[in-house]
């Protein structure tokens, strides 16, 4: 559902030595997104898009709501996605059944916001997935979610290669944020807290930066 009429913007606009942008974020209200949305908003236009919240509501998970999402923005300069998780219990009793719902969303969602929405991409613009520290350094009771990070890592990397007209796509894969502590702290024992600040950093450096195909890790 949308709730606003979007701007039309063809191209970015020149703001001294800044860049006024069209920016969607999808999951820009969760943890993670309403501080990257935070550092941007004062500076950039932005749409936020989420599964039961936001300007738009979308579930990356469905390919036809994702297009739907792109239909409703327009062209935009700038992708985040920092929605998505997966299955974090014991690797015993894992099934498929468990493991199918975190790849249709974190990973094949991911996967086709790119797919999809390089046709609504700007020249010169990018997307900024989100991974985990999981990928490189898995917890107990997180093979899944090592897997479809590692997944949305290797992704990235391949069609860094590939966007044509100056698109770049690069990954920011966290650490256990300060923010997520409470919630996800019981399943990465001994693993050092990341500021926020710090982590939106990397954020703004994949968004407004001229990094292409890196996977930006802030672990620490």
């Amino acid at each position: 559902m949308l709730f606003f009429e979007p701007l039309r913007l063809s191209m970015a606009i020149p703001l001294g030595d800044l860049c006024y942008m069209k920016i969607l974020i999808i999951g820009g209200s969760g943890t993670i997104g309403k501080k990257v949305a935070a550092a941007f908003a004062h500076k950039h236009e932005l749409i936020i898009a989420g599964r039961n919240s936001g300007d738009i509501n979308v579930d990356i998970s469905s390919a036809a709501s994702i297009k739907g999402m792109f239909e409703l923005t327009g062209k935009v300069d700038a992708c985040i996605c920092t929605a998505g998780t997966g299955y974090y219990g014991p690797f015993e009793t894992m099934t498929q059944e468990h493991v199918l719902p975190g790849i249709g969303n974190k990973l094949i969602g991911q996967i086709n916001l790119v797919l999809i929405g390089k046709d609504y991409l700007n020249e010169g613009g990018s997307f900024t997935l989100t991974s985990g520290i999981a990928a490189q350094h898995p917890a107990k009771n997180g093979a899944c979610v090592a897997m479809i990070n590692g997944a949305v890592n290797s992704f990235a990397l391949a069609a860094a290669q590939e966007l044509k007209q100056d698109k770049r796509i690069n990954v920011v894969s966290p650490g256990l944020v300060e923010d997520s502590k409470d919630r996800y702290g019981a399943f990465f024992p001994g693993y050092n807290l990341v500021p926020m600040s710090k982590l939106v950093n990397a954020y703004i450096l994949s968004v407004e930066g001229a990094v292409n195909g890196r996977i930006l890790k802030v672990y620490s």
